[in-house]
């Protein structure tokens, strides 16, 4: 599996485990990854809430 093929993965299992909730998740977790100086961490979710989007506003994981 590719890296943007998990990054993929990881944004369905997201939306499978927090819902509507899944985006102000993400963003939480951004801010404690940026916080503590996680860059590599900051992109990785990053990359996963703007797969996400992708997914809601296309109707593909609803």
């Amino acid at each position: 599996m590719t890296p943007d093929q998990e990054r993929w993965a990881e944004a369905i299992a997201m939306h499978r485990m927090h819902g509507d909730r899944a985006v102000p998740w993400l963003a939480e977790r951004v801010g404690e990854l940026a916080l503590i100086g996680d860059e590599a961490g900051v992109g990785r979710f990053r990359e996963i809430a703007w797969r996400l989007e992708q997914l809601t506003t296309q109707g593909s994981v609803e």
